[in-house]
């Protein structure tokens, strides 16, 4: 399937629908295209499974979802922040058992909404996502342009059928071993949203980044 000129978001899945392992995967493309490798091209009804992974093309492996000059609309669980021209998949995750630490997903498209503090229907405390600023192979992350973000800026997440639009009220950094968890974590206080990615300077040695970029942001 070919596109016409100009630019356009394709939302594809890539995986099997028949034991529920699509990834949903955005891409973005300008001038004359085909679907992306590995993705074939074609039509089929969108299948809503119920369950929080998001949306499914019935009975196809790997088929474009939808394209849409300028939004994307078709990922089920997603978090939008215009300011910074991003629209991300959402996947509920928890703590890595080695460490402690914060279970972000591995691919850098998609962020993490803690599972295990309030949710999006939630009136009080802290909804945690997280997301990685960038990956060595991958190129920058869904929150590479977290830090840019000023009083104000809008924030939609979306959860199944759930809308909750928010405002940015605070951005702080901090050394990963001063960031002061149990405020961002807390499950009671006002309603707020709480996004966390890396930021400073990259260790070469320890192989990550030395500090925390947070966002705060409140209903709007």
């Amino acid at each position: 399937m070919n596109l016409n000129e100009g630019t356009a978001t394709i939302i594809y899945a890539v995986g099997s629908a028949s034991d529920e392992t699509l990834d949903v995967v955005a891409q973005t493309v300008s001038g004359l295209h085909s679907a992306p490798d590995g993705v074939s091209s074609g039509t089929g009804g969108l299948a809503d499974t119920g369950s929080n992974t998001g949306w499914y093309l019935a009975g196809l492996a790997g088929v474009l979802l939808l394209v849409v000059g300028g939004g994307l609309l078709a990922v089920r669980n997603r978090v939008a922040i215009p300011a910074i021209d991003v629209v991300a998949r959402v996947a509920p995750v928890g703590v890595v058992a080695d460490t402690g630490e914060f279970d972000v997903p591995p691919s850098v498209d998609e962020v993490g909404w803690y599972r295990f503090g309030p949710g999006l229907e939630a009136e009080a405390g802290s909804v945690v996502i997280a997301g990685h600023v960038d990956g060595a192979g991958q190129g920058p992350g869904a929150f590479f342009r977290l830090r840019e973000l000023a009083a104000d800026d809008r924030i939609e997440v979306v959860a199944g059928d759930q809308v909750r639009e928010f405002r940015v009220v605070g951005r702080e950094e901090y050394d990963k071993s001063e960031i002061p968890l149990a405020r961002y974590f807390a499950r009671d206080g006002a309603v707020r949203l709480t996004l966390i990615t890396c930021g400073g300077p990259f260790d070469e040695v320890a192989g990550r980044y030395r500090d925390n970029v947070v966002v705060t942001a409140v209903p709007a």
